[in-house]
């Protein structure tokens, strides 16, 4: 059984079909990226998915559960991490209390006013900081961090629920080209070594070709493509989709010689 089976997924608004028909599938463990152009659907599929908005008809199977038309709390209860192309964190707390807020709302929390929660979860949260890199800034206040820092804190958050399932939105977006490499390349090993299995949306084509497993392809509401890298580098419909060339999905080797000449 997958570990997200999306079938026959479809949302319009005002007789506008942003999502018509859409189905794929998701295993534990691999990275799929959801890419398209502007306008295609990926968000409001995307949203769909996490909750945000409900499908006009259609199926989202998480884990054995259907979870169309769920919210986003719920659905991040069952195991479902999620980040966002804007990163979603307290520049008022420092990077450790942000965690531990995270942990807190896990655990359904969020409003108790007993105990010292200053110290609550405090290991638990320095082992997340420390799974992602960022233990060494836990006091620190996030509004001081670099904004690659930042992305890091945000999937320290996501993965406090401890999720079977992770969401990101443009996870690289306003990132420098290292700062993304670096982020993905963390983001894949933890997915292999927690069997997390990871949707993300990314207009990068060099962070798609380089860390998916699997890649899907929206045009105008529907998904024309799915498959490996070189399946889709070479569809003659996702190249008519990128502006009607092969340049963006050519191998990295051949676009360097080709700069080279």
């Amino acid at each position: 059984m997958s570990l997200l089976s999306v079938a026959h997924l479809s949302k319009s608004f005002d007789g506008v079909q942003a999502v018509d028909d859409v189905s794929f599938e998701l295993e534990p463990g691999q990275l799929l990226a959801l890419i398209g152009p502007n306008g295609a659907g990926k968000s409001t599929c995307f949203n769909m998915i996490n909750g945000q908005l409900a499908p006009s008809s259609g199926s989202v199977r998480f884990d054995g559960h259907e979870i169309a038309g769920m919210r986003p709390r719920d659905i991040w209860r069952l195991g479902v991490g999620r980040t966002f192309q804007i990163a979603a964190t307290f520049n008022s707390m420092t990077v450790l209390e942000n965690v531990q807020m995270a942990l807190l709302s896990h655990e359904r929390r969020v409003f108790s006013l007993f105990g010292r929660v200053a110290s609550w979860k405090e290991d638990e949260a320095m082992a997340l900081l420390d799974l992602v890199g960022m233990s060494a800034h836990a006091r620190r206040s996030c509004a001081v961090l670099a904004y690659g820092d930042v992305k890091r804190v945000e999937l320290a958050i996501a993965l406090a629920n401890h999720p079977k399932l992770l969401l990101m939105d443009e996870p690289t977006a306003g990132m420098a080209p290292q700062e993304r490499n670096e982020l993905m390349s963390l983001t894949a090993r933890l997915a292999k070594e927690r069997n997390i299995g990871v949707l993300f949306t990314e207009h990068s084509m060099d962070v798609v070709f380089s860390h998916a497993d699997r890649l899907i392809v929206f045009a105008r509401g529907r998904l024309i493509a799915q498959g490996d890298a070189d399946a889709i580098r070479n569809d003659p419909r996702v190249r008519e989709v990128y502006l009607g060339t092969g340049a963006s999905f050519a191998p990295r080797a051949a676009l360097n010689a080709g700069d080279a000449a």
